[in-house]
């Protein structure tokens, strides 16, 4: 069986594959900095001497690190405004919905970087009249910051690809679009398959720099 692969049609609607590209790495950008905010906060939480806090904080975690992000994405949109009353935009629910989902890796990540440093530094620190909160930005920070590099930027890719399931909300990304040229073009393969290499594009260029910013940073050791 051969398949005749055309894609002068796909070519004449590489617009809306542009758009879509634009929304998805708009919705990448955007949630990496709501999920770094919210997983910074989270992380504090977990470490604080409040139990209380490190306990919800622990299921937040539990609840979006559990639970598909499809099944997040649709609850955000139709369960949430049935709980709080009012209308949810569907771009509000994908941008919520995909930072929270984000900020519970990296509120581990952080965790994970930061108690991997061991107690002796903290307790060198305060022996040379440091404050905790000295010792964590001149200390332990700069070190934790290498050991999380990796798994930052691996959950980072990650999420550059999660948000192709926003296209069930609607939401005009780069999977949305290929769905719209297929439906126009009738050619699925050609459609998914121009997706597919923009989402390469994309994500190469950022793994091969991503190797060279650890392999410096390890070096630097």
């Amino acid at each position: 069986m051969t398949y005749n692969w055309d894609f002068h049609s796909i070519w004449q609607n590489i617009d809306l594959f542009w758009f879509g590209l634009q929304v998805t790495v708009l919705y990448t950008v955007g949630s990496i900095v709501f999920g770094v905010l919210i997983g910074i906060a989270t992380c504090a939480a977990r470490l604080s001497r409040w139990r209380f806090l490190g306990y919800f904080a622990r299921l937040y975690q539990e609840l979006f690190r559990c639970t598909p992000l499809l099944v997040q994405l649709l609850w955000f949109y139709y369960a949430f405004p049935l709980l709080i009353g009012v209308n949810v935009d569907n771009h509000f629910a994908a941008m919520l919905t995909l930072s929270l989902y984000v900020g519970a890796f990296y509120a581990e990540i952080f965790r994970g970087g930061i108690v991997s440093i061991d107690k002796g530094q903290h307790e060198a620190a305060a022996a040379i009249g440091m404050s905790p909160m000295q010792a964590t930005w001149r200390i332990i920070a700069p070190q934790a910051i290498k050991r999380m590099l990796p798994s930052f930027i691996n959950q980072s890719v990650i999420q550059f690809k999660n948000t192709s399931l926003i296209s069930v909300l609607s939401v005009a990304d780069l999977a949305y679009m290929a769905a719209v040229v297929n439906g126009q073009t009738y050619r699925p393969l050609e459609s998914y398959t121009v997706m597919a290499l923009l989402y390469l594009a994309i994500l190469v260029p950022v793994t091969q720099l991503a190797d060279l910013l650890e392999k410096r940073m390890r070096n630097s050791d």
